[in-house]
This record gives C-alpha cells, structure tokens and sequence, in this order.
C-alpha cells in the first residue's frame, strides 16, 4: 500500500511538471498602436538606425551573426535576396511577422527595447515598396 501510494504521488508530480511545461511562455507579441505611417519612409533614415542600434549589434544579426546580416550596408541584399519582404502583402512579410513577434519571439529581443515605432516604420517602408532609399 505504501509503494501504491508512492507510484500514484510519482505520478502526479509528473502530470504537475508536464503541466508547468504546457504553461511556458514561448513568443510576445508586440501590438503597433500608433497610426499607420503614411509619410515616406527611407530605409537609410529611419530603419538602419533603429537596426543598427538593436538588432546588428555583437551576437545578433551582424556579419558571421544570425541571417539576415542587418549591418547598414549588408540589410537591403540581405531582406531582398533572404525572402524577407512581401510586397504584395506587407502584413505577410517575415520580416514584419519577426519583429512583430507574430511568427516566434519578437525582434528585437529584450521586450522593451522594441521601439513602439518599430512595427509601424517596417510595414510603411514594406508597402511604399521596400526601396533602398
């Protein structure tokens, strides 16, 4: 009766720990607020400094980082030529779905440190076309 007892307390520990696991927190979604952006965006201007700030520092999305290489002067080839960007359906882009955390752990990460202009920066410069501006 004892080892019963043990066998059923093993058990339920278990079921608790598969549980707690179920439970974990894998992604945040970033939710853009702000208005959508209708003024003309200039990757150079706007994004890469808000990149190069956050997202191609030591360890991340620089040369010999993660792909994409978001150095300023790697990022344009690097969204183009990785399948980044859906100018047909900006919403849809990855690299909008990334740093929104709509498609696994928002970019940058570190929560507060994406700034809250992010989001609506990268879908305005995505639908007026992406350019290399």
């Amino acid at each position: 009766m004892f080892t019963k007892k043990n066998n059923i307390l093993g058990l339920a520990l278990i079921g608790l720990l598969f549980l707690n696991q179920a439970c974990t927190k894998n992604a945040t979604v970033y939710n853009d607020n702000t208005a959508e952006i209708s003024t003309p965006i200039s990757l150079s201007k706007d994004l890469i400094p808000i990149l190069s700030n956050k997202c191609s520092i030591s360890g991340c999305h620089n040369s010999g980082g993660h792909i994409p290489d978001l150095t300023a002067d790697k990022v344009y080839n690097a969204l183009n030529t990785g399948s980044y960007l859906d100018l047909g359906t900006p919403e849809k882009s990855s690299l909008y779905l990334w740093i929104t955390g709509k498609k696994s752990t928002a970019m940058p990460v570190g929560g507060p440190a994406n700034p809250s202009n992010l989001n609506a920066l990268t879908l305005a410069w995505i639908k007026q076309g992406a350019k290399n501006n």
